[in-house]
């Protein structure tokens, strides 16, 4: 059996290492770190306070994520998506979930549908709270547990990796000017009219939020080539 001790020190490295990544995805959303721009772990781990050493671990989970790559011996690359990757992910997650959503509609029991309600309502509440963070969750729970309905794990597996890879960007610019409040509430439409029964209205509308998550995503990217430095 493990040393007790050994077994604390571990919990708490990887505690670290959770705490660290979670402070870079939000250095990411706020803009402190750019895209194409390569910063190195011991940098990183004297603005945190810490070792090199969970900097480099939290940066290899963010690497699994494609949020980050790895340059030989200078540290990481904050990864750069184009307009065509934005378009792919997009259209790869709508010919996944558009068709999931109606079968979910059709088969998930009432209890179920409600059950996600807290994930919508805590988006909703991010947004106009102006957390990011706690957006980008909420929006992660809501959307992989109606994917969870459909009982295929791998479904699940392949949405996660398509969200963490194509993530928001400009949110920050999004949320000044007001425009993330209207996407959040769309997930409480869908949400109604999954558990109305209505098939066909729940696919429509999870195509179009694709779509507005999309062209939010072009209004992001186009106020960066402007400069304003929010990515």
């Amino acid at each position: 059996m493990a040393d007790p001790e050994r077994r604390a020190v571990i919990t708490v490295q990887e505690r670290l290492r959770d705490q660290v990544a979670h402070a870079l995805r939000a250095a990411l959303i706020s803009g402190e770190l750019r895209p194409g721009v390569v910063y190195s772990a011991p940098a990183l781990a004297v603005d945190f306070g810490v070792s090199a050493t969970p900097v480099r671990e939290a940066m290899l989970d963010l690497t699994h994520e494609g949020l980050v790559e790895a340059v030989r011996n200078k540290g990481f690359r904050v990864t750069e998506l184009s307009d065509r990757d934005l378009d792919e992910f997009t259209g790869i997650r709508a010919l996944i979930e558009v068709p999931t959503v109606g079968r979910v509609t059709r088969t998930a029991a009432r209890e179920q549908l409600e059950a996600l309600r807290g994930a919508a309502e805590a988006i909703v509440a991010a947004a106009r709270a102006h957390d990011l963070i706690a957006y980008l969750e909420a929006d992660r729970r809501f959307h992989l547990g109606l994917i969870g309905l459909a009982g295929n794990a791998r479904l699940v597996e392949t949405v996660g990796d398509l969200r963490k890879r194509s993530r928001l960007y400009g949110l920050k610019r999004l949320d000044r000017r007001g425009e993330l409040v209207p996407s959040a509430e769309e997930h409480l439409e869908l949400l109604d009219l999954m558990i109305a029964g209505d098939a066909e209205a729940a696919e429509a509308c999870m195509a179009r939020h694709l779509g507005h998550v999309r062209s939010l995503w072009a209004t992001g990217l186009d106020g960066d080539r402007d400069g304003d430095g929010a990515p």
